[in-house]
């Protein structure tokens, strides 16, 4: 990393203020050059920033952090000038002018990483908390950042060393004045991780939901009233309605927030029999997201006799919600049978009325599940699929190693989990993951 690089840590366009962060062995020179010298280290300083043919720039807040005691762990400094395009435009100029080079995404926390300032896991945190639109989002990434993923994964590479060591001295030292059961003495313990391995399984999907939003689904026959609901949950005309049978075609996704919790809502098309090929299209759509969602509303017209309800019923899975609408009109016989159908299968329900302000109970409802959902006193296992994978390979190998007869074999195995377990924190994590991870990232960070 011999390149000096530089780029605006601050969104474009007009503002009070915008920042240029540098970083790389050129800095100090830059900085000479431009602010007429280096001011002391982590200290403002006022200078008027003027490029090579010393026409002024601006006057700039200019800050020296000399590495390693920076957030890349080299040479580092920031301008605080002036939001104005012209005067960041001049800036940038000169500084190219100087030999320096424009960041690519998440080049500094590459950079940081790559100098052991933080790990993979931290790294990701650091985007994670950029892209924060709810408070729990920005709590858990926080959290990662503080290295309470890292450590937990470090806590199971440590087991899984401590029981490597039993079984390589079983292998090393076969003629020693070893006790003859020195490699069943690893079992209790791999064991013990095999069952923390498989809960935190279990859990994975928690820290990837929180980031990513929890996925609710509106199923129902057409005008059931699922985008009226989407309407009001919203709190603005997301999605048309009409009186006219199948209005939706595509799945319609609106980010909520629910108890400080992320969640996207999708309005689906009405799902039917229909020889209509767009419409077809919408159902096959509509059936899809729902079957990935984490929750499904089944809207039925609770005043409707018409038995419309039972298809999008089939979608609906235990612990669901069946929201029987219209509660304000004479329940007609599909509402007693969807109820009596919703029952059977182990869903909540709900009677409302969404033209009387019943939206309110489903939000209600909505912000208690998500909450229940993402909401627990551990930090999760995993805010990503690659730690879901590095998880799942490592219980993979622990069990192997339990099934093992030869304690040669069984410390390959362990020796394996290791290595998937270290690939979280970046340890061991090829040239092509890096890239993947850090291309992410915006361009000032």
């Amino acid at each position: 990393m011999t390149d000096t690089i530089f780029a605006p840590a601050t969104a474009p366009g007009r503002a009070a203020l915008a920042v240029v962060r540098l970083s790389g062995p050129g800095v100090r020179d830059a900085v000479a050059a431009l602010a007429g010298g280096v001011p002391s280290p982590r200290r403002a300083s006022l200078r008027r920033l003027r490029d090579l043919d010393g026409a002024p720039i601006d006057e700039a807040l200019t800050f020296w952090f000399p590495g390693p005691a920076s957030y890349t762990g080299e040479d580092g400094a920031e301008f605080h000038v002036h939001g104005g395009l012209a005067v960041v435009d001049a800036l940038v100029e000169a500084l190219s002018a100087l030999g320096l080079r424009l960041a690519e995404p998440g080049e500094f926390t590459r950079r940081a990483f790559q100098n052991g300032k933080l790990d993979l896991a931290q790294a990701e945190a650091v985007a994670d908390l950029i892209d924060a639109e709810t408070s729990a989002q920005a709590r858990q990434a926080l959290d990662q950042l503080g290295g309470n993923l890292s450590r937990r994964y470090d806590g199971w590479r440590e087991a899984l060393v401590e029981a490597l060591a039993v079984l390589e001295a079983a292998v090393d030292f076969p003629d020693e004045d070893l006790p003859e059961d020195v490699a069943a003495r690893a079992r209790g313990p791999l064991e013990g991780l095999q069952r923390e391995l498989q809960a935190a399984l279990l859990d994975s999907e928690r820290g990837r939901r929180v980031r990513e939003g929890f996925r609710i689904a509106l199923v129902g026959a057409p005008n059931a009233g699922k985008s009226s609901l989407l309407n009001a949950l919203a709190e603005r005309d997301a999605a048309i309605v009409t009186a006219t049978p199948g209005t939706t075609r595509d799945v319609i996704e609106v980010p909520l927030v629910l108890g400080g919790y992320k969640a996207l809502l999708a309005d689906t098309a009405g799902v039917r029999e229909t020889d209509e090929a767009i419409e077809a299209e919408g159902v096959r759509r509509a059936r899809a997201w729902a079957e990935d969602a984490d929750l499904r509303i089944w809207v039925v017209d609770a005043h409707g006799s018409d038995g419309a309800w039972r298809e999008a019923g089939e979608l609906a899975r235990a612990g669901d919600l069946c929201l029987l609408n219209k509660a304000d009109l004479v329940t007609g016989l599909d509402g007693d049978r969807a109820r009596a159908a919703a029952a059977d299968k182990g869903l909540e329900t709900l009677d409302v009325s969404l033209k009387s302000g019943g939206v309110e109970a489903v939000r209600s409802w909505l912000t208690e599940r998500v909450v229940a959902a993402l909401s627990a006193a551990e930090f999760p296992a995993a805010t990503r699929l690659r730690h879901a994978e590095s998880l799942r390979e490592a219980a993979e190998r622990v069990a192997r190693a339990l099934a093992q007869r030869e304690p040669e074999l069984a410390a390959e195995d362990v020796r394996l989990a290791a290595r998937a377990l270290e690939r979280v924190s970046g340890r061991v994590d090829p040239e092509a993951v890096l890239d993947r991870v850090f291309s992410s990232f915006c361009i000032g960070k």
